[in-house]
């Protein structure tokens, strides 16, 4: 479980293709002192488990994540946003985030914005009923306030203290972020999904 309040930003060291997966390979952010062997931490948004580590932290990444993030991207010397996973008595400053990335979003605009930006992204089709105005989304393990949806896109409104502690502050129109939604809003809408087919059969017996 996470929050999507990023702790640090690290550099890619290497990227390996590992039996139709990767191995992916970060700098260990200064300061990350809790990361140990075992313990999950989210690399943009992606929930990842520790493999090994000295100076830096080294993960398995599997197809089923490669197919669903853009962690299949990421190249050496790229900068990733990490965060740790939460501790029973943290701070929860952001929202529940699970590092379950449902799909990849594309920047499609990026407007200023009083001291920030305007960030306008592709919904992706799946994702059309469970993205609303003011709910919550993760970008790149980001947690953001959706300011507005128009059709197949929505916007987010980064502030200058985002821009500069998250990789969001280096991304232009064209590049590729995780995104996962609310996850109150993923189960209510598999509630809904399971529900209208009882609802009609019920109607019909009527």
């Amino acid at each position: 479980m996470f929050t999507g309040i990023i702790t640090a930003m690290a550099n890619v060291v290497h990227v390996k293709p590992h039996d139709g997966g990767l191995e992916l390979t970060i700098d260990k952010p200064k300061g990350f002192i809790r990361a140990q062997e075992g313990d999950s931490v989210a690399i943009n948004g992606v929930c990842l488990t520790v493999k090994t580590h000295n100076g830096s932290l080294v993960f398995d990444v599997i197809p089923e994540t490669l197919t669903r993030s853009n962690l299949k991207q990421l190249k050496k010397g790229e900068r990733v946003n990490v965060e740790p996973s939460l501790r029973v008595g943290d701070f929860v400053g952001g929202h529940m985030v699970y590092g379950h990335v449902d799909a990849t979003s594309t920047i499609v605009r990026k407007d200023p914005e009083g001291q920030g930006f305007r960030l306008w992204c592709t919904t992706p089709r799946t994702l059309h009923n469970l993205i609303v105005d003011k709910g919550y989304v993760s970008l790149d393990g980001t947690s953001l306030t959706v300011a507005e949806v128009k059709g197949d896109k929505f916007a987010v409104a980064l502030i200058p203290e985002t821009l500069k502690r998250t990789t969001l502050g280096r991304k232009a129109v064209g590049d590729s972020l995780n995104i996962e939604v609310d996850p109150i809003a993923r189960y209510i809408a598999a509630y809904m999904r399971d529900r209208a087919p009882r609802q009609r059969k019920t109607t019909r017996g009527r």
